[in-house]
């Protein structure tokens, strides 16, 4: 069974969301995706300063299995990105929704979150 915390925001695709207390907006991949992907041994990170528009893919995760897209669920711009998974692309699968943080944003418009699924709702969505 997949560990689905509370308090964040999740994506049909897989991706959780994390609103910071300063506003900026933590994205990463879920605890299902990357059970489901196995072995992580790559992540392209975006550039700082690179602006998305919502559904863009704004990375690519590899693993032994396959190289699937990550999609930003909202519009903004990365404010940072998790240089540890350069070395370390396995903290996805050790750490999704802690160490293994893919990128932070700036967002364009907050309002974008509220189509976007609760814990529960991902929980049903995944069948658990």
């Amino acid at each position: 069974m997949s560990e689905v915390p509370e308090g964040l925001y999740y994506t049909a695709e897989h991706e959780w969301i994390r609103v910071e207390d300063d506003g900026t907006v933590t994205v990463g991949i879920t605890d299902h995706a990357q059970n489901a992907l196995t072995d992580i041994v790559y992540v392209e990170l975006p550039e700082s300063d690179e602006s998305f528009k919502s559904h863009d893919e704004f990375t690519i995760v590899e693993s032994v299995k396959s190289a699937s897209p990550v999609f930003i669920p909202f519009s903004g711009t990365v404010i940072s990105t998790n240089l540890e998974l350069e070395d370390s692309p396995e903290l996805i699968n050790q750490s999704p929704y802690g160490d293994g943080w893919i990128a932070k944003f700036s967002i364009d418009n907050v309002d974008e979150l509220n189509s976007l699924m609760s814990a529960e709702d991902y929980k049903n969505h995944i069948n658990e």
